[in-house]
């Protein structure tokens, strides 16, 4: 038998299934060996890792994920490739997902040809989410090309400017998506609905950070998640409901799944452990906690947790959207007496997702350590197509985090190790924390020290998956996603 690049040794291997004791073997960047003990001899002169003590998880695999995003405005996110992946791999994430920008009355290719060059800077593994903003002919028959590259999800809003596309546009991108073998995500908040309360808000002289979470009640949350699941039914398309922030839009998901639609729902830790209360703090200090959504009350994280447990919602991401509060750009980029309207969404987390899941969810006995591995890890890559990712199997990738399940830690912005000059989780205490991180049989990181070069992350192109692929039932027996053109001609 041929000797092993890496065997890591001693420790306890937690798969969805299974919490095993047993060594693992690495070759060529891939796991080819798992056994109750590795004969010392194969390790030949490959470095031997022990983790004795410890838990051996696969990698985490962040699905949702802002980095170096492109804006209209020609601003560039704070959070860089090099950077995200140092905050990725401190915190046990070995792949992620981000999103390549489209801006509305422009082409898909030079944007996402620009971003592609941004991306060769990661470290970690990465795909991308193509975000559409527009259905013209021209946009979709852009996507081919894009899903032949190895892009095999879509992303739209159904809010913000100039992001949100309506109900025709958004059938449109559902059923380009149904044609191509892609996955759809979607941003599910009312438009319409959030401009009218922020308006009547603002006019009311209720501006500061805290009446962000008014602005969008669970209600617009809610009515869009049941419209976009609606629409993806009509069609027979595939979807992931990203952020869900609340217990009443997850039970949309859990009647959809009920029906047998193929409808996923996603949360992040944002919804387990901060508040809206937390956005009514002095001055410009909430600006920190503002997403979208907005977190809710506190009893609304049992009611995740509880969804959560019940698998209807079934990955956990971080949505990691970072903008640094000091300075002027930022979160202060249009002034600090700004009105919430006028306040960047979005929180930093990539790091601490693994952490936060892990201390609230096993450590406080709501989670197995087996729940929390299909959680952060397995089932978003097999969402998203990610065959060699998060598992610890012969075949896989070699990404594998050595976990110290006892490990008490108060969170800490340099922790963290991203670009954002600050972390919402600021003095949270956790339990359980990576202690070596090792991406395709590299150790990456040890006790917080990053040891990959920059430039050694690898796109990961995805090709046609179950999950993707339509159930074949439709309305009536007809299916508007049928291409005459595409039909076969007349038999000879």
């Amino acid at each position: 038998m041929e000797e092993f690049d890496l065997v890591v040794r001693g420790g306890t291997v937690v798969t969805p299934a299974d919490t095993m004791r047993a060594d693992v073997g690495v070759r060529g960047g891939r796991i080819v060996a798992l056994a109750a003990s590795l004969p010392a001899s194969l390790a030949g002169s490959g470095r031997v890792v022990d983790a004795g003590g410890l838990l051996v998880l696969p990698g985490g695999v962040d699905s949702h994920c802002h980095i170096e995003q492109l804006e209209a405005n020609g601003t560039v996110h704070e959070e860089r490739f090099a950077t995200a992946s140092a905050s990725a791999f401190a915190g046990g994430t070995t792949s992620a997902i981000c999103f390549a920008s489209q801006f509305r009355g422009h082409p898909i290719g030079p944007t996402l040809d620009a971003y592609r060059l941004r991306a060769r800077a990661a470290m970690m593994d990465y795909s991308f989410h193509q975000i559409i903003t527009d259905t013209t002919p021209e946009t979709l028959a852009e996507l081919p090309r894009l899903v032949a590259s190895g892009i095999r999800s879509f992303k739209v809003f159904l809010t913000y400017d100039p992001l949100h596309v309506d109900d025709a546009q958004f059938l449109q991108v559902l059923v380009a998506a149904k044609r191509l073998g892609a996955m759809v995500a979607v941003h599910c908040e009312n438009y319409a609905a959030i401009t009218f309360m922020t308006r009547a808000l603002i006019e009311a002289g209720l501006a500061a950070p805290k009446y962000h979470a008014w602005s969008r009640p669970p209600v617009v949350e809610r009515e869009a998640t049941h419209r976009a699941i609606a629409l993806a039914e009509l069609v027979d398309q595939p979807i992931q409901v990203f952020h869900v922030s609340c217990a009443e839009v997850a039970e949309e998901i859990a009647r959809a799944r009920a029906r047998g639609l193929k409808v996923w729902g996603e949360t992040c830790p944002q919804y387990l452990t901060l508040t809206a209360a937390d956005m009514d703090r002095p001055g410009f200090e909430g600006a920190k906690f503002m997403c979208s959504p907005p977190p809710r009350d506190e009893g609304e994280h049992a009611r995740i947790w509880t969804m959560i447990q019940g698998g209807v919602l079934d990955v956990i991401s971080s949505d990691h959207c970072g903008y640094s509060f000091g300075g002027n750009t930022g979160k202060a980029q249009n002034g600090r007496e700004a009105p919430f309207r006028d306040i960047p969404n979005g929180i930093p987390g990539l790091a601490a997702r693994l952490p936060i899941v892990f201390s609230e969810g096993v450590a406080k006995g709501r989670i197995s350590e087996n729940q929390f591995v299909s959680l952060v890890a397995t089932n978003p890559a097999r969402l998203y197509g990610l065959a060699a990712k998060g598992r610890i199997a012969i075949g896989a990738d070699a990404d594998i985090v050595l976990w110290d399940p006892k490990r008490q830690v108060r969170l800490t912005s340099a922790l963290m190790q991203h670009a954002i000059d600050y972390t919402p989780y600021e003095g949270m205490e956790v339990t359980g924390w990576p202690v070596a991180t090792i991406r395709r049989g590299e150790v990456v990181m040890e006790n917080g020290t990053i040891r990959a070069a920059p430039g050694s992350g690898r796109f990961l192109a995805r090709g046609p998956y179950p999950e993707a692929t339509p159930r074949g039932v439709v309305a009536n027996g007809f299916d508007p996603a049928f291409d005459p053109a595409l039909a076969p001609g007349p038999a000879a």
